[in-house]
C-alpha cells in the first residue's frame, strides 16, 4: 500500500515513517519549506528520508512569511523555558496543519496513495489547536467529501500513529525500530552553528520524552 508521510525532520514525524515501513508502506515523503525560521529542520527531513528510506521525496515550497501572526514565520520571539503554559503559544503556525494536509491530500490522489501519515501528537504537544483528534476527524470528512478519490473510495484515510502517545513512548517506539535520533531536529530556535537552544517548548518536550523514556538524549544542544 502506498502512503504518503508528512515529514518535518523532527523525532515524531521520523517515528512515524519508522512506522509506516514497519507495516509495509511504500512512502512517499513530503516535507515544506514554508519560510520557518531556518532550513535545519529541512535537511533534517533529507537525512531522515534517506536513512528509513521512501520511495519519493518532495520538498514544497511555500512562503508563509507572507502571512506571519507566529514566531516560527514572523519578527516575533520564540518563548523560552515556558513550556506547558495555558493558552495557544505564539510559535502556533495559522491553520499550518490545515494547509499542509490538503497539499499532501493532493499529492496523494496524484500518486494514488490509500493514506496519509502524520506525526501529530495530542498530549505531549504544545497546545496546538491543529493536533488534536477532533481536527483530524474534521479534515476526513473533507476528504471523503471533497475529493474523487475521497467520493469514489473514501480514501485516503488520515493515519496519526503518536496521537495519543507520551513523548517517552514515542522515543521507545522509534527506538525498538532503529530510529536514529541524533540526525532529527525539533528545535524552533537553534543557533548560527546548528545547536538546539535547550529551553523552547519543543526543546524542553525533546528532553523530557528522552529523560522518561530512559534513552539517551542524542541532541547537540548549545548550553553543552
Amino acid at each position: 500500500m502506498k502512503a504518503v508521510v508528512l515529514l518535518s525532520g523532527g523525532l515524531d514525524s521520523a517515528t512515524v515513517l519508522a512506522i509506516a515501513k514497519s507495516e509495509g508502506r511504500i512512502c512517499c515523503a513530503l516535507s515544506f519549506a514554508y519560510g520557518q525560521r531556518h532550513g535545519i529542520e529541512l535537511d533534517a527531513a533529507r537525512r531522515v528520508a534517506e536513512a528509513i528510506g521512501v520511495d519519493e521525496h518532495v520538498v514544497f515550497p511555500m512562503d508563509l512569511r507572507l502571512f506571519g501572526g507566529s514566531a516560527l514565520t514572523g519578527d516575533i520571539e520564540v518563548p523560552k523555558d515556558v513550556a506547558d503554559a495555558p493558552g495557544i503559544p505564539v510559535t502556533y503556525v495559522p491553520a499550518r496543519n490545515t494547509i499542509f494536509l490538503s497539499l499532501a491530500l493532493g499529492y496523494a490522489e496524484t500518486r494514488e496513495a490509500r493514506e496519509i501519515w502524520i506525526g501529530v501528537n495530542a498530549i505531549d504537544f504544545s497546545g496546538y489547536p491543529d493536533c488534536r483528534p477532533e481536527f483530524l476527524d474534521a479534515f476526513q470528512r473533507v476528504i471523503v467529501t471533497g475529493t474523487r478519490s475521497g467520493v469514489e473510495h473514501s480514501e485516503p484515510r488520515l493515519i496519526a500513529p503518536l496521537v495519543t502517545m507520551s513523548k517517552a513512548d514515542i522515543i521507545r517506539r522509534g527506538t525498538a525500530l532503529g530510529v536514529d535520533y541524533s540526525i532529527t531536529h525539533s528545535c524552533y530556535d537553534p543557533d548560527v552553528d546548528g545547536f538546539a537552544c535547550g529551553h523552547c517548548d519543543s526543546c524542553i518536550l525533546r528532553k523530557r520524552g528522552f529523560e522518561e523514556a530512559g534513552v539517551l538524549d542524542p541532541t547537540h544542544y548549545a548550553n553543552n
